[in-house]
């Protein structure tokens, strides 16, 4: 055994190395877990309760050096990562995961929980951390917001046939969902609004809910949900999503809901560029 040791010496060095690039590593991957977590729950920031967020999606162009402060646009433009709007957290001190993500909730929660965000790099090196947040270029080539629509309702069809577990609740597979018209509009709609006016919330300006926006496009409801989404070019790419956000996975495996209407609406002024909307109901 000895002689064996002996002999792989530099192969056991090896290791050693690869063993520590993947504490590092893990170190970086936890804090965009944990990220993630805090993205996918209501979260008080500046006198003001966030939405349930989808979580960001690790890019490894995003991975800039942790002591860097170049210039952001030409660094991403390097990384040949076409973005639109770009944001990143400097912090000096923390000494793992844990302690830079508590520097993160109480200076940086703005940041965190914008969501135009969605893809996310993270690097370190010591007790220095840079954290990257982007929003590359709308780059698919999307049908009418009905079609779209109905492509959002295949893919919960598909996500509802199977047993799913949505943060900590495990739900049984459940029927198909049917489109509904009516409820297309009044999605349609908050996507529209959202975009034109630059806000994502599930209460509109006038204050007005899911169940208001039902009621106004003509659907008298047992049960109404919604999940929206901001910043995401494809319906596999928000269902996924929603699929990946503890409380918008429950609405897709909801076995109460028996319809839907989705549609997205773009408008280049706004921050996130694209919007979704999807209304669950039960007439």
């Amino acid at each position: 055994m000895r002689r064996h040791f002996t002999f792989n010496r530099l192969a056991a060095l090896s290791l050693g190395l690869m063993f520590s690039a993947s504490v590092l590593a893990s170190e970086e991957s936890q804090l965009v877990d944990s990220i993630n977590a805090y993205r996918s729950q209501a979260q008080p920031c500046n006198a003001q309760a966030s939405q349930e967020l989808p979580p960001l999606t690790s890019d490894t162009r995003l991975v800039l050096p942790a002591n860097g402060f170049g210039d952001l646009q030409s660094a991403l433009a390097q990384a040949a990562y076409p973005m639109v709007n770009v944001q990143a957290i400097n912090l000096s001190g923390p000494r793992d995961s844990q302690a830079a993500m508590k520097a993160v909730r109480e200076s940086f929660c703005k940041v965190v929980l914008d969501p135009q965000f969605v893809d996310i790099g993270v690097s370190h090196s010591g007790q220095d951390w840079r954290i990257v947040l982007a929003r590359p270029l709308l780059t698919s080539r999307l049908g009418d917001a009905q079609t779209e629509g109905q492509n959002i309702l295949a893919l919960i069809n598909s996500a509802r046939n199977q047993p799913r577990q949505c943060g900590t609740q495990a739900f049984a597979a459940a029927g198909p969902l049917t489109w509904n018209a009516t409820l297309g509009t009044a999605a349609n709609t908050h996507s529209r609004d959202m975009a034109n006016n630059n806000y994502f919330d599930h209460k509109d300006q006038t204050g007005g809910t899911p169940g208001d926006r039902a009621e106004l496009a003509g659907y008298i409801a047992q049960q109404i949900g919604e999940n929206i989404a901001a910043g995401l070019d494809t319906p596999r790419k928000v269902v996924d999503g929603w699929l990946a956000s503890p409380g918008h996975c429950a609405n897709i495996m909801n076995p109460q809901f028996r319809e839907l209407g989705a549609a997205y609406a773009v408008d280049p002024k706004s921050d996130a560029g694209i919007y979704w909307t999807a209304m669950f109901g039960t007439q």
